[in-house]
């Protein structure tokens, strides 16, 4: 029996036993059943869940676009002219592809230098590679951020303390925009290692082998051989990065505006701090910004994979991958690997436990080891605003969690399991928030709830938040879900319709029990993501609504740098409970191997 058969949405269920139609059907009675299937349990809540996803993906682009063009009732541009008026936009859009292009190829050289030696050479200490592609998971940007300003601010920085006592001067400056790229690539350089990491896997060695005994020498086949055959993932990992660089909102924010520097992100949310607040003319950079993203997102699509066969490897015939031996480079790779862990991972994470035990934020010296303390944490936890913050996060992470994977399961059964004319338009909708950066999306958010009253309250509630989160993190559930389903054969749901079964009773006791690791991993991920969220929370959040990436951003802007390093610590340690029980999880059901 075929997937295709019973399973397809364009052909109704077969009947039970002693129903009319089990036997020959005649026109009318085919019509009659096929009019009665259209208003089953199943379509209706598939429909139900299209809505939802159209609404949810294109109903705050629509208003955020209804809102920047038109004015008093009539089609404008004034607001491009108010906006581009405080800053110039060609000086916007260098600094703002100047950061992002940095930034990615920063992170694309660490992180494709370490996939390939640990993944093709005998290179050393590969365990703390690994570990160190976490930090993306486990530290929030605004907190890796906030080590950096620790690390390196001209008064109490501790490299600048370094580099004064041996160079005579400080030579850190995370407040410019090379200490913006640096700051930015080394925390997405792990994204770029675990994507990298596969391509280099399924690479066959092959014709490696064939050019290091044609006489070739080690750097001559990385670059005429290796890279050229991963290319499809270079460039599509390549322009991941520069969007993701486009739409960073924590580094161009504390790093950027104190020293002047202003890109997209950073100029629309300081536009929503002028008083009165002028909506429109931040509507007109989220427009500007997300065209750029959009660019880019099309530009991964159109050549993030070559030709068919063109980058192939591997074949009908078998490989054993060897690793190469890096021989008199192994301790010159091992020490860089070891350098490597520490700026990206141990560094940020002892000067925040080193401060959050401070009195106060002070160069650093032997003496203060002495007056180190754990007041901090005490003031942390008798801070009322902390536990609130705690709940939130773990409500609104939880509960948009639970609401992409209900939504992606149904909506991943409707585009891999059926045939319905226009089914990949819902995947298209539930892949367009993907574009969105996470601050022009809470804008967007924002103008459906302001300028469309309902009648309950949604503006300065949690259940904006919970909308926000659930919009911004619909395609990593869609994607988890597809790939999920797409694994599993239609011939035990087409045993289950010919044995009678209704369509939800067959999705809830057969699908959804099969496919339960890749929904699993699609929860948890949302909910890690969710918890640390930043650029869409802080354009909707009200007071008493704060989760605690707000609450160490309030914390940072009123001076409480070791507050915010205590917060850090807890966070940090809360998030690596939760990355352990992603992997112990995983274990458990198997989704190591997803």
């Amino acid at each position: 029996m075929s997937e295709a058969g019973p399973t397809t949405a364009t052909l109704p269920p077969a009947p039970k036993r002693g129903e009319p139609g089990s036997g020959g059907v005649s026109g009318n009675g085919r019509w009659l059943r096929l009019a009665r299937t259209g208003f089953q349990t199943r379509n209706l809540i598939v429909l139900a869940v299209v809505i939802v996803i159209a609404y949810l993906a294109a109903v705050p682009l629509f208003y955020l676009i209804h809102g920047t063009f038109v004015e008093n009732g009539s089609v404008t541009l004034d607001a491009f002219g108010r906006a581009y008026s405080a800053v110039g936009l060609g000086e916007m859009v260098w600094n703002s592809f100047l950061f992002a292009g940095g930034s990615a190829l920063l992170a694309m050289v660490i992180g494709t230098f370490l996939a390939y030696v640990t993944i093709r050479t005998d290179a050393p200490f590969p365990t703390l590679v690994f570990a160190a592609s976490m930090v993306p998971l486990i530290i929030p940007g605004v907190l890796y951020t906030i080590a950096w300003i620790l690390l390196s601010s001209e008064n109490i920085g501790v490299l600048n303390q370094v580099s004064s006592a041996i160079l005579g001067r400080p030579v850190f400056d995370a407040f410019s925009m090379p200490g913006m790229i640096w700051v930015e690539g080394t925390h997405n350089a792990p994204l770029v290692y675990l994507f990298m990491v596969a391509a280099f896997r399924s690479m066959d060695p092959a014709m490696e082998e064939s050019a290091l005994l044609s006489g070739a020498n080690r750097l001559t086949m990385i670059r005429r051989i290796a890279l050229p055959l991963v290319r499809p993932a270079l460039a599509a990992a390549t322009l991941i990065m520069v969007v993701r660089g486009l739409e960073g909102f924590e580094v161009p924010a504390l790093l950027g505006v104190p020293g002047g520097i202003f890109v997209f992100t950073s100029r629309i949310f300081y536009e929503l701090q002028n008083f009165p607040i002028d909506t429109a003319a931040a509507g007109s950079l989220s427009l500007s910004l997300l065209a750029f993203a959009a660019v880019g997102v099309f530009l991964t699509n159109r050549f993030g994979s070559g030709r068919d066969g063109q980058f192939s490897t591997i074949t009908g015939k078998g490989f054993r991958p060897h690793p190469i031996e890096l021989r008199r480079a192994k301790p010159v790779v091992g020490t860089l690997v070891l350098l490597y862990f520490l700026v990206t991972a141990a560094l940020p994470v002892g000067v925040l436990l080193y401060t959050s035990m401070l009195p106060f934020a002070q160069q650093f010296s032997l003496d203060v080891f002495s007056s180190m303390t754990f007041d901090n944490y005490a003031e942390l936890f008798d801070d009322r605003a902390f536990p609130r913050a705690t709940m939130n996060s773990l409500l609104l992470g939880a509960g948009a969690a639970t609401a992409v994977v209900v939504l992606a399961a149904i909506a991943a059964w409707l585009i891999a399991r059926t045939k319905v004319p226009g089914r990949q338009i819902v995947d298209q909708l539930a892949f367009l928030p993907l574009v969105v950066p996470g601050i022009v999306l809470g804008l967007a958010v924002s103008f459906v709830y302001l300028r469309n009253p309902l009648p309950f309250q949604v503006y300065g509630t949690m259940l904006i938040l919970l909308i926000a989160y659930v919009t911004r993190f619909l395609p990593y559930g869609m994607r988890y879900a597809v790939s999920a389903i797409q694994q599993i054969s239609g011939e035990l749901e087409e045993s289950a319709y010919v044995s009678g079964a209704s369509w939800w009773k067959t999705f809830r006791r057969v699908l959804v029990p099969l496919i339960v690791p890749g929904l699993l991993a699609g929860w948890l991920y949302t909910f890690i993501i969710s918890v640390r969220e930043l650029s869409s929370s802080i354009v909707l959040y009200t007071p008493g609504n704060e989760v605690l990436s707000i609450l160490t951003w309030n914390y940072y802007e009123d001076g409480q740098l070791t507050t915010v390093a205590a917060l850090g610590v807890v966070m940090i340690g809360g998030l690596t409970v939760l990355v352990t029980l992603v992997y112990a999880i995983g274990t458990r059901f198997g989704l190591r191997d997803r």
